[in-house]
């Protein structure tokens, strides 16, 4: 990222294709196929977006997981905001287990923080409730909506990594 960040477009090329491989194997692990897909583009443009923030004193993967932490979030903050689904519509049963087992894995790791911090995540990650809101809705002030969420996904990404 250095030599990259540095004009060397050779380097900033195989960084690239490095962490593109990288980001399919973190999402395929995370998500259906579609939306790890979607994750992983969104992932490398931020990346490139991004790229500026890098401070080459901090471990790159730090920085790098956080992005793609972030990323998986939003993609599963937007699913559970598509997720209805009229009582009209076939409800399709097959080649959806990867999906069922997303949501599985993610309530199974959420029930491992504190209450507190499991319940402002899933208002404000993945409800998508402003911190204003999820601080009402809690009886938390919003710093600790804000210190709360900061925690509890420290602690995911260590449950993950």
């Amino acid at each position: 990222m250095v030599a990259a960040r540095a004009g060397d477009g050779q380097a900033y090329e195989q960084l690239l294709r490095e962490l593109d491989l990288w980001l399919r194997a973190y999402y395929a692990r995370r998500l259906p196929y579609p939306a790890a897909e979607d994750a992983r583009q969104e992932a490398l443009l931020a990346i490139h977006a991004k790229r500026h923030t890098y401070s080459p004193s901090k471990p790159f993967g730090a920085w790098l997981a956080a992005i793609a932490r972030y990323k998986w979030i939003d993609r599963l903050r937007e699913a559970s905001r598509n997720a209805e689904l009229s009582l009209e519509e076939e409800i399709a049963i097959e080649g959806h287990e990867g999906a069922a087992i997303s949501a599985a894995a993610l309530d199974q790791l959420l029930g491992q923080l504190k209450p507190a911090q499991e319940r402002v995540i899933r208002l404000v990650k993945l409800n998508g409730l402003s911190i204003a809101h999820a601080s009402g809705a809690t009886g938390q002030s919003a710093a600790l909506v804000k210190i709360n969420i900061h925690r509890g996904l420290k602690k995911l990404a260590a449950l993950i990594s």
